[in-house]
């Protein structure tokens, strides 16, 4: 059976890329991000995203291969409701002992970004969770997930107290697309592969 994201449309076509049956690739261009304001002053939204509209509360899942090249080269999975509400997931390449795995959401026209270091990763797995307009994101590079941030995305509207203890399904939950993208901030090129992809209903328990 073919992936979720082999339907996919995208969000600045990259010149190279390829959709098959288990696998998405992307082949960055230089002097392509997405990020909005924050700090460095800069806006930009121009790099390459495969995306799918999804209306229910979802678990995505992804697993993201790269061969980064210079710094700031970055791969993982994406939000989008529009340039200036969005969230994106990645690894960040640094040097050759690691780099950064972190998230940006950004609301309102303005970018917040959270980062731990790594060491190198040669692969890693998204896990992306949704009730309503929260979201639970989670990574990991073995066995086990990790908790990596809890975030509310402000264009989605406000949560009632009630939503945590309730089931998914019965949270309401409005379209948005989400899906993987890879970029190269720098005069650099790089090839990304997603694969392991998998959308269902949505796996992020009740807080009780």
């Amino acid at each position: 059976m073919p992936h979720p994201l082999a339907t996919a449309s995208w969000l600045n076509p990259p010149a190279e890329h390829h959709i098959t049956g288990d696998a998405i690739t992307i082949v960055t261009q230089p002097r392509t991000d997405f990020w909005q304001g924050t700090f460095y002053g800069f806006r930009t939204a121009n790099a390459p995203a495969a995306l799918i509209e999804v209306r229910d509360n979802v678990t995505f899942s992804v697993r993201v291969r790269a061969d980064y090249r210079r710094r700031y080269d970055q791969a993982g999975i994406i939000v989008w409701l529009d340039e200036d509400n969005w969230f994106k997931a990645s690894v960040e390449h640094e040097d050759s002992a690691g780099g950064r795995l972190g998230s940006v959401v950004t609301t309102a026209g303005h970018s917040d970004w959270a980062t731990r270091d790594v060491p190198s990763l040669p692969h890693v797995w998204f896990r992306l969770s949704r009730r309503g307009p929260d979201f639970l994101l989670e990574a990991r590079t073995g066995h086990s997930w990790e908790q990596l941030r809890i975030f509310h995305v402000a264009a989605l509207g406000s949560t009632d107290p009630a939503w945590g203890s309730l089931a998914p399904a019965e949270v309401p939950a409005s379209q948005i697309r989400l899906g993987v993208y890879a970029c190269s901030p720098e005069e650099s090129s790089f090839t990304a592969v997603f694969d392991e992809i998998a959308l269902v209903l949505c796996v992020w328990d009740a807080h009780v």
